[in-house]
Formats: structure tokens, C-alpha cells, sequence
């Protein structure tokens, strides 16, 4: 059982608003996860980014890998080192 770090949608209609969460891959979008790492605001402006690196850190250590859009949110945030970023 694979273990991802990506987005869950959260907000209303055309106000969308995401958490950084880490989930199975045969969990639903917004279903199941294991934990919340962060936030992701689109919305701002500046969209606005929110990680607890700590949290972050300790997934992608156990081997969570996280999808393209996660990935690129982490290194404009600079929370953690992430391979092939």
C-alpha cells in the first residue's frame, strides 16, 4: 500500500481552498487520510502556502512520495528537500 502526499479540496463553490494531506493511493480525493501536513490558499494574493516541516519531513523519511503539484508547492515553499524536485 503506497503512501502519497498530495491535495484534499476543501472551500466552496469557485472558492477553492486545499489541505496537504498524506493518504493511501486507494484512498478518495477527498476521502481518508493519515495526516495534514499543511494548507494551500489559491485564492490570495499571493496564494498562500503553509507547512508544518517537521510533519513533512518525518513522511517523506517513512517514504511517502509526494504527486507533481505537492512537489512543486514544497519547493516554492522550501519546507523540506524533496528528490527530483
Amino acid at each position: 500500500m503506497a503512501v502519497r502526499i498530495r491535495l484534499t479540496r476543501m472551500g466552496r463553490k469557485k472558492k477553492p481552498f486545499y489541505r496537504i494531506v498524506v493518504a493511501t493511493t486507494e484512498a478518495a480525493r477527498d476521502g481518508k487520510f493519515l495526516d495534514i501536513v499543511g494548507t494551500y490558499d489559491p485564492m490570495q494574493e499571493p496564494a498562500v502556502v503553509s507547512l508544518d516541516a517537521d510533519k513533512l519531513n518525518e513522511w517523506l523519511g517513512k517514504g511517502a512520495e509526494p504527486t507533481v503539484t505537492v512537489r512543486s508547492l514544497i519547493k516554492k515553499h522550501g519546507a523540506a528537500q524533496v528528490e527530483n524536485a
